[in-house]
């Protein structure tokens, strides 16, 4: 946590990234969330690690010729299971929920889960979210990174950024995903 969001919200706010009109609202904001996130750990107690990926999302698992590859393997580490896989789940709640069954349906055929993993699915995409604008402003001077994220940098991502940042607030306060295990 202290990586992935002191670290970048600390980045951020210290080399004047974030407009002048925005910046005590993403003080604020990173404040409350780091708090949230911080509160999805304690509730998730004691984990079991494993290696993981680390960045474990669909856009890393590549299919040809009906064979699976995974890769991008640089952010390989150990954690807990459910970051290699709440990247998975996406659009509503009952959306989530029918494609985490799926998804742990497989997973469980090779290796335990621990639904009380599920407490930081939350948690992770807000991390996640955090240190990508922080990834991307430390790398901004390089003329690569500006050429393939121009968008990067402009007052209506900020804005953009800092309305995405207060809908995670919201879900941090939800309940975490449901999974039934039918096993």
């Amino acid at each position: 946590m202290d990586r992935l969001g002191r670290a970048s919200r600390d980045f951020l706010l210290e080399n004047d990234f974030i407009p002048a009109h925005l910046s005590d609202a993403y003080a604020s904001l990173s404040r409350d969330l780091l708090a949230g996130i911080e509160n999805g750990w304690r509730e998730t107690g004691r984990l079991s690690l494993v290696r993981i990926h680390g960045d474990f999302h669909p856009g890393n698992v590549l299919v040809r010729d009906q064979q699976v590859h995974i890769v991008d393997l640089d952010d390989t580490s150990t954690g807990p299971a459910i970051q290699d896989l709440w990247m998975f789940l996406s659009g509503g709640r009952t959306e989530q929920e029918s494609q985490l069954a799926a998804l742990l349906s497989g997973y469980t055929d090779f290796r335990d889960f621990d639904p009380v993993e599920l407490n930081l699915v939350e948690p992770l995409r807000t991390l996640r979210m955090m240190h990508y604008a922080a990834w991307l402003a430390r790398r901004w001077e390089d003329p690569a990174f500006q050429r393939a994220f121009p968008w990067f940098g402009t007052v209506r991502y900020w804005e953009d950024h800092v309305l995405a940042l207060r809908e995670q607030l919201a879900a941090l306060q939800e309940p975490p995903p449901a999974w039934h295990d039918r096993s």
